[in-house]
């Protein structure tokens, strides 16, 4: 162990003890506790790396002690934050020093206002009485002003929707939809018509796999998980049909590219997302050109108004997402290793730098063809929501939120000071992935957060919240704690970050309120000890995958399966249900070298054998199987029906079915810890949207589900 006599330089460095005091009083954990219950240390070279790049010193003994003192007068600020959270109808504790006998002033948001009295609790704490009405309200305090965000108990549930009633619907993977003409790639339209085909199976939700923006320079960067930014959506999804219709669409392909090529790609079982995502964009740019010439240049052209209006609320985060945008075309294509605005000339870097506000002006029409792209994939995903309501769907679509956003890009390159640049959000290793999980994303800086007034955070929920019935929270755990690593180091090497679980909280519940949303929490993996009963209590469902809900014995019959929860056969990140049974996702993990250290093949295939038997035996228990004999590896049809009626069996408030479990697939979208090892995110469903569930297998499949009430 070091000590404070040791020198770096002409600086002793701090003790690691001191170190770690540090870390524990930044929210990072310096121990943590592996999938087999062995309690593992903290490296301080992984301490060091992690306090830095959250903008906090430790270099020396000096640093430390300083930094220590600087968080405990932010814990103690006299400075009133621009934003605290607080529940309805209870006392609001003030994070900031009030003089005594001063008054507070509340202007509510929907409009009028009263005086509140400043008390002290037992400690001498200065607080509010509560206050009655959700919303993000103003407080006065002398020349302080800041805002209260008052939330709801829960925020909005399947009960608000459809009270005593059990909902179902599907999950799917937009890219990979498929509806004629496509080019190769699933879009919002491809999204519209299976919304459509699932309603008439009475389902009532459709859960789409992010359509976050990604780098539109950069065909070969496609994992939906890793976007450039959260707050603006992937062009490539967009479908102008739903703008300019069916002819005029036809046309722009048909001049931007060969028609045999096109079918070519539209015919393929994987996306060629090179060639594709370039056909899409040609596509796309025609399209900008023509509405330049008609609607841009017409006189009070009504969609040039609409486009008109969208950029002007899109504000500066607009502009700011489609300059990057041009900008990283450009850097890019001059010198491939500039990928990363990171790696661009220090003016670039900046984007209020004069470099850059020239560069946005002598490029105007660029920078506006990537705001066009995102007003036509803003319009046909709040037609796609239109049709999943018109067709009778209750929630409709449900979008999805990742974890994380790329470090190298827009929305990194906007706002920098709102994120953990240098770390890499991931996990640590567990039988899913023995050698851990870096992700390659970073994420929000928590102290960063609350200095802010949560504004990025609201802004996210906002931007996946708007045109949908609601959203899935990629890795929920993160609302209490992070695994991040930092750049360079294996993702074992990381530490737990601690986040404001209760702010959190509270804003999601608000924005699900205002939205009239749902709030799924993907809580699969290591979960912090009472979060879920905490997401339970906010209105959040978590999830419940029947491959995982076993015990000792065997599968979790039915009935254990919480109303509070939704209730799945499988996720993207797992194998299908007919993968499963087959055992082809061992094989595919033992080829990508993703078994467990201590599992070979052979043993993984025979624990697969007992499982499948144990499966059975529940399918039996719950009714809906009746053979005997588990059927064979060869045949996993029976089993998938069989997983499908036990899913409607649940008492889970909502059933979620992957398309995939629909149409019996065995292969997965992703498989965790991979990426050119495996196929991820391009493989494409059999059948167009509209019609694929109307096979007799997958009709047959479904029916216990539409029975659902």
């Amino acid at each position: 162990m070091r000590d404070s006599a040791d020198l770096e330089g002409d600086h002793p460095l701090a003790s690691d003890d001191a170190l770690r005091e540090l870390a524990g009083a930044a929210g990072v954990s310096t121990q943590w506790i592996d999938a087999r219950g062995e309690h593992r240390q903290v490296s301080v070279e992984s301490l060091r790396s992690i306090l830095s790049a959250m903008d906090i010193v430790c270099a020396s003994a000096g640093d430390v002690a300083e930094s220590r003192a600087r968080l405990r007068d932010e814990e103690l600020s006299a400075f009133a934050p621009s934003l605290i959270t607080s529940d309805i109808n209870r006392p609001i504790a003030l994070p900031f020093r009030v003089v005594d006998g001063v008054r507070a002033m509340l202007e509510f948001e929907q409009g009028g206002a009263i005086d509140l009295p400043i008390d002290r609790d037992e400690s001498g704490r200065p607080t509010l009485r509560p206050i009655g009405r959700i919303g993000y309200h103003r407080l006065f305090i002398g020349d302080r002003v800041t805002t209260i965000a008052v939330a709801p108990p829960r925020g909005w549930t399947i009960e608000d929707i459809a009270p005593g009633h059990r909902l179902w619907g599907l999950t799917a993977q937009v890219h990979g939809l498929r509806r004629a003409g496509d080019g190769g790639i699933g879009d919002f339209g491809a999204v519209a018509q299976l919304a459509r085909a699932a309603a008439h199976y009475r389902a009532d939700a459709l859960s789409l796999s992010p359509t976050h923006a990604l780098f539109a320079a950069d065909d070969n960067h496609f994992t939906p998980y890793s976007p450039s930014s959260r707050l603006f959506h992937n062009i490539l999804l967009a479908d102008p049909q739903a703008t300019f219709g069916r002819e005029r669409v036809e046309n722009a392909r048909t001049q931007s590219e060969n028609p045999l090529a096109l079918a070519r790609l539209e015919a393929s079982e994987l996306i060629d997302w090179p060639e594709a995502s370039r056909a899409r964009k040609a596509m796309l740019r025609s399209l900008y050109n023509s509405f330049r010439e008609r609607e841009l240049a017409a006189p009070a052209n009504m969609l040039a108004s609409e486009f008109g209006r969208f950029r002007a609320a899109g504000g500066e985060a607009l502009e700011r997402h489609a300059i990057f945008e041009t900008l990283h075309a450009k850097q890019f294509q001059r010198d491939f290793t500039k990928w990363s605005w990171r790696d661009w000339p220090a003016e670039l870097r900046d984007c209020e730098s004069p470099i850059v506000r020239g560069f946005a002006a002598s490029n105007a029409n660029e920078v506006t063809f990537h705001v066009f792209c995102q007003w036509l994939a803003e319009r046909s995903l709040r037609a796609a929501q239109g049709a999943a309501l018109s067709a009778g769907m209750r929630i409709g679509l449900i979008s999805d939120l990742a974890i994380g956003m790329n470090n190298g890009g827009s929305q990194a390159w906007s706002a920098p000071n709102d994120l953990l640049l240098g770390l890499s959000v991931g996990a640590p290793p567990d039988p899913l992935a023995p050698k851990g999980q870096n992700w390659g994303l970073t994420t929000f800086a928590p102290r960063a957060l609350a200095r802010n007034g949560f504004a990025a955070f609201i802004a996210t929920l906002r931007a996946v919240l708007r045109n949908t019935g609601g959203a899935r929270i990629d890795h929920v755990m993160g609302i209490a704690r992070l695994w991040l690593t930092p750049d360079g180091m294996d993702a074992s090497e990381g530490a737990y970050l601690a986040y404001p679980t209760n702010d959190l909280l509270r804003l999601i519940a608000l924005e699900s309120h205002r939205h009239r949303a749902i709030i799924i929490g993907e809580d699969l993996g290591t979960v912090p000890d009472g979060l879920r009963e905490r997401l339970t209590a906010a209105g959040l469902y978590g999830m419940r995958v029947v491959q995982f809900e076993r015990h000792h014995d065997g599968f979790n019959p039915p009935d254990w399966y919480p109303p509070g929860a939704v209730a799945m056969t499988s996720t993207h990140d797992t194998a299908t249900t007919a993968g499963y049974w087959t055992g082809h996702d061992l094989t595919i993990r033992a080829n990508a070298d993703q078994l467990p250290p201590w599992q070979t093949l052979d043993n993984a295939r025979d624990e697969r054998a007992g499982a499948r038997h144990a499966l059975w035996n529940a399918f039996k228990s719950a009714g809906v199987a009746s053979r005997d004999h588990a059927p064979s590896p060869q045949d996993p049809a029976p089993a998938v029906d069989a997983a499908v009626a036990f899913l409607a069996r649940t008492p889970a408030s909502l059933a979620l079915l992957p398309l995939e479990d629909a149409l019996g697939v065995i292969e997965q979208p992703n498989l965790p810890g991979t990426t050119t090892e495996h196929p991820n995110w391009r493989r494409r469903y059999q059948g167009l949207a509209d019609g694929c569930l109307d096979n007799a297998g997958a009709a047959a499949r479904l029916r216990p589900l539409a029975e659902r009430s």
